[in-house]
């Protein structure tokens, strides 16, 4: 049996500088490029997705980021992979929806139609809301935030008693949960926020209609070309990470390798991963960079297995409770510290291991570019990590 092709960590770190263009020979000219290139940028917390294509352009900024998702609509918001918000190219909308996000509004219907009857409120009222809120956002143009389609339309404003008996009951309104639902199925699409770019209260305007339900074969050809694009940017990487990352049952990232026809290599350590065929041979490294990446940013959260370019002993600084990585300082492929903005509107950073001159230099220029980018905007993570509190206090 002939031996697997083998990546040692420096192998991957180098496409990673170029494929996620992080270095700067590597820096894009618009922000299609480098959502394209990431596949998917997190949209959770708003701020990631301008500072992660920032970092990455070859003149950083912030508005042509506004341009590809609001005025040229080439970006889009949508849920996709394990139900969180994501940024992505427009033209990956149908192949993520078949791929990921039928199954996930399928359940969510499901749960919401049960949770609504709970409370009185049968099939037939909820289709009757959801005409509504259709109707309120039929005049060409409009775009109209949550609160002034409460106001339009009242049932929105109605609350429910969410899992009760256990011990996350809550009351939530009926808006919540059912605009949520719709956004996910792409019946209603988020549009530029109430106030800047770092404000997650934005306004909805009117989509389409749900796509049918995907057959099986259909969902399958939408997963191989996902993971395909995964791997082409992501890889070499374990089957464990693509599970991770789409949400995916590993039965069907089995199926979605096999049908990319993705080469078995071997990584640092001996653990297996898979590559793309024809994607085998090294790439020639950069030369040293240094960047500033957002909490959340893809680069960092592509993967499950991150010791190859996040050194363990840094974790307990940098990630949260629930293993959301903050804000990140990368020198050549690996994260040596993190970096938060203070209230006052300066870029601060540190660094946990000694990474010599010359990256406290590259750093510290990353840090006033990044000033200098964010002006007069504050960015405070959804997900505050112990370094990013330590370094605001």
């Amino acid at each position: 049996m002939p031996a697997r092709p083998q990546f040692d960590d420096d192998r991957r770190r180098a496409r990673l500088a170029l494929r996620h263009r992080l270095a700067p020979v590597a820096r894009a000219e618009r922000a299609e490029q480098v959502v394209d290139d990431l596949v998917a940028v997190h949209a959770t917390d708003p701020a990631t997705v301008f500072l992660a294509v920032s970092a990455r352009l070859a003149a950083p900024g912030i508005a042509d980021t506004e341009r590809a998702l609001y005025r040229d609509r080439t970006v889009l918001r949508r849920h996709g992979m394990r139900g969180t918000l994501f940024a992505i190219p427009a033209a990956l909308a149908p192949t993520l929806y078949t791929s990921t996000t039928a199954k996930a509004v399928a359940r969510e219907r499901a749960r919401l139609l049960k949770d609504f009857a709970a409370s009185g409120r049968d099939a037939g009222w909820t289709a009757r809301v959801e005409d509504a809120v259709r109707a309120a956002l039929a005049d060409p143009g409009a775009e109209l935030t949550g609160s002034r389609l409460s106001e339009l339309v009242p049932q929105l404003r109605e609350t429910i008693d969410y899992g009760v008996g256990t011990a996350y009951q809550a009351t939530q309104p009926v808006g919540m949960r059912l605009l949520r639902l719709l956004g996910m199925e792409g019946a209603i699409v988020r549009r530029r926020p109430v106030g800047s770019w770092t404000s997650s209260r934005h306004r909805w305007t009117l989509g389409q209609a749900a796509p049918a339900a995907p057959s099986a074969a259909e969902r399958a050809d939408a997963q191989r070309e996902l993971a395909r694009r995964w791997l082409e940017r992501y890889g070499p990487a374990t089957e464990d990470d693509l599970v991770w990352w789409t949400g995916w049952g590993v039965r069907e990232v089995r199926a979605a390798l096999a049908a990319c026809a993705a080469v078995e290599v071997e990584l640092a350590g001996g653990a297996a991963g898979f590559a793309l065929p024809g994607d085998l041979d090294p790439v020639a490294g950069p030369d040293p960079w240094a960047a500033l990446l957002p909490a959340l940013d893809p680069t960092v959260m592509g993967v499950k297995h991150r010791d190859w370019y996040l050194p363990p002993a840094h974790r307990p600084q940098l990630v949260d409770r629930s293993g959301n990585l903050g804000p990140t300082v990368w020198w050549n492929g690996r994260v040596v510290g993190g970096w938060a903005q203070r209230p006052d509107g300066d870029v601060v950073f540190e660094l946990l291991e000694d990474a010599g001159r010359d990256a406290r230099d590259a750093v510290g220029a990353e840090a006033a570019a990044l000033r200098g980018v964010l002006a007069d905007a504050r960015v405070t993570p959804r997900f505050r990590t112990p370094l990013e509190r330590r370094l605001t206090s």
